[in-house]
């Protein structure tokens, strides 16, 4: 039986709907707090892909609460803050909330809102929404108070009479949580220094033992996808924990580790610059001797001539 095609929802007032939620007051942005959650009726799980923004803060699940951050399963109680791009599909599950033990904030935004402004240019520069949901961001007590603070003055400036200078208000007090959530994600990287370290031996035996699998390597030059879907995360997750830990990433990760292998074989063998090119993946020599000069400022043959 195949699969039910996603649920696309195109407004905020159709997400109001879809979670039994009054109409809401603006039609390009609303702030919703998690506690009406508790007159949702049951509803099986489903998928979910929307048109707007949402940024979220969860906190106080039933029982223990165990998420997958990267590679490694944490128990947080602390508040959990999630963000969703327009064109992502979610996971929507009815039956799990409990207005009991729940509380937090929803804020969708749609990108009407945005319109003529800074922000409709910068908003899909920060990283973290292209994060999948194990990348959520665990926020201490004094992240989530700082968050709270902004969205109370975004709440407040939504519920008043709107006015000529609602927009901009909004917008910048939109944007400091925005720029404060990219402080925390930094924050994050570094408290997590260690699983970042795990995870960073995890890519360097990947791409060893890649590089080699001459069979593999038949089938083409490894990709920053392939690596991220072998280690059970999401690309742009990985390249930000490896710029962190290493000033390099994921790519530049990939075509040191090739610079390397080719280096050995052009040092130790008598193969052809074109079958070293081929060995390792690549389609074209040629894009094998461009990618080679361009990071070591030397031809193949160059190189190869300095250890004769």
């Amino acid at each position: 039986m195949e699969k039910a095609p996603p649920q696309r929802i195109r407004t905020i007032s159709e997400l109001h709907r879809l979670y039994g939620l009054p109409k809401p007051e603006h039609p390009l942005l609303s702030v919703v707090f998690i506690k009406p959650f508790a007159e949702l009726p049951s509803a099986s799980a489903k998928l979910v892909v929307t048109d707007v923004y949402i940024i979220s803060l969860k906190k106080g699940f039933l029982g223990p609460l165990k998420i997958k951050y990267g590679q490694q399963v944490y128990d947080f109680d602390e508040g959990v803050l999630s963000f969703m791009a327009p064109g992502q599909v979610f996971g929507l599950d009815v039956e799990k909330f409990s207005s009991h033990t729940q509380s937090g904030w929803m804020l969708f935004v749609h990108p009407d809102f945005f319109w003529n402004t800074s922000l409709a240019r910068q908003i899909r520069q920060y990283d973290f929404f292209g994060y999948g949901v194990n990348e959520a961001l665990f926020l201490s007590d004094k992240e989530e108070a700082i968050l709270n603070q902004l969205i109370d003055h975004i709440n407040q400036e939504y519920q008043t009479n709107l006015d000529k200078f609602s927009q901009q208000i909004i917008l910048t007090q939109l944007e400091a949580l925005l720029n404060y959530s990219e402080r925390f994600y930094e924050r994050q990287f570094i408290t997590r220094r260690i699983s970042g370290h795990q995870l960073l031996d995890q890519v360097d035996q990947l791409l060893t033992a890649w590089l080699a699998d001459e069979e593999r390597l038949s089938s083409g030059l490894p990709t920053v996808q392939a690596v991220a879907e072998q280690l059970n995360t999401s690309s742009d997750y990985l390249s930000g924990l490896l710029r962190q830990l290493t000033g390099l990433n994921t790519q530049q990760h990939i075509h040191q580790r090739l610079l390397e292998k080719a280096k050995e074989k052009l040092s130790t063998t008598r193969l052809s610059v074109s079958e070293i090119a081929y060995q390792l993946g690549f389609e074209h020599p040629q894009s094998f001797s461009r990618l080679f000069k361009e990071k070591t400022h030397q031809t193949p043959l160059e190189f190869r001539q300095s250890f004769q």
